[in-house]
């Protein structure tokens, strides 16, 4: 900050300045009387947080940004440029700064200190009017800057909950996407397997009993605690044993999700010849494999649709303009 002598033309200067445009020039001659003529240069602070606030400021020239700091961290709140005033006003209360300036441009300014208050409105109570005027101003625009900060808080929590919220379920999209990919890869081999089979109608009939009650319970294995699902799974490998069947721990854990026992194996078995067993089983689990797969999109989709239904709810993005 710099002192410096008061320019020849700087009652011109007052009287171009917009706000002062209705004042008596022998008031803007009372201000440069009583008003100290600064320059504070680029890269320095007009002011900073804390400090005492004792002097209105008419900015004649630059500019300068405001920065507050909020859990940590410095944000700028807009930039003030020329011509401004800044500082105390009449009957304001502020004592001290609650954010800094940071000059952009040279600022030159011609500052009153608060003790001229109570005389200049003996001088000239309009200009007093139109200075409170911008406080009111000043209190409306940091007034509503706090609201669109508040806003933006708000919204930065909820989009990071959001984000938290729709990971889940798109990763899942993802992952159930890929491993439906990799097994429908397989699934030409096992339909050939199927077409080849020499079954009736009737016979394909049992086995959709059989397979359509089993989708229904779809869900149940999962209720099954670790030590039961061990017993179930002991239990459906011996089933394959006992039926000359290979390749038995490759399908067990599908059936068990589906909760298949032996007793549904064995209305399969009965239902088809001998030798389409096998290749019935692999087709069942095939079948079973793509459903759960469908199923664990579907869920996932519907819950991204149904966290973004929410979202437009409470921001109200559907309203009626």
């Amino acid at each position: 900050m710099q002192n410096r002598p008061k320019p020849a033309d700087l009652l011109d200067q007052l009287r171009n300045f917009p706000l002062f445009a209705t004042v008596e020039e022998e008031a803007l001659k009372w201000l440069i009387e009583r008003g100290e003529y600064l320059l504070h240069p680029k890269d320095t602070y007009l002011f900073s947080s804390g400090d005492p606030v004792d002097h209105m400021q008419i900015m004649l020239r630059g500019s300068y940004v405001i920065r507050r700091e909020q859990d940590g961290r410095k944000r700028e709140l807009g930039v003030w440029k020329a011509p401004n005033i800044t500082g105390v006003l009449p009957f304001s209360r502020m004592t001290s700064a609650t954010a800094e300036a940071f000059i952009l441009e040279d600022v030159e300014v011609l500052q009153i200190h608060r003790n001229c208050f109570t005389e200049m409105v003996n001088v000239n109570y309009g200009l007093v009017q139109i200075l409170v005027s911008v406080m009111t101003d000043r209190v409306r625009d940091f007034q509503q800057m706090r609201l669109m900060d508040e806003k933006l808080m708000a919204l930065g929590k909820m989009s990071a909950g959001l984000a938290h919220e729709l990971n889940n379920p798109a990763s899942a999209m993802v992952r159930s996407s890929q491993e439906l990919h990799k097994h429908l890869g397989a699934t030409p081999e096992r339909f050939k397997e199927i077409v080849t089979m020499r079954v009736d109608r009737d016979m394909v009939d049992k086995v959709n009993a059989v397979l359509f009650e089993r989708i229904k319970s779809r869900g149940a294995g999962d209720e099954l605690s670790l030590m039961e699902r061990e017993e179930r799974s002991d239990d459906l490998i011996d089933w394959f044993e006992d039926n000359d069947i290979d390749d038995a721990d490759e399908m067990v854990d599908t059936l068990i999700d589906w909760d298949f026992q032996p007793e549904h194996l064995n209305e399969i078995a009965e239902a088809v010849p001998e030798d389409a067993v096998p290749s019935l089983l692999w087709w069942i689990e095939t079948n079973l494999t793509t459903e759960g797969l469908v199923g664990e999109i579907q869920t996932a989709s519907t819950r991204i649709a149904d966290l973004i239904s929410s979202i437009k709810s409470y921001s109200h993005m559907d309203s009626e303009p």
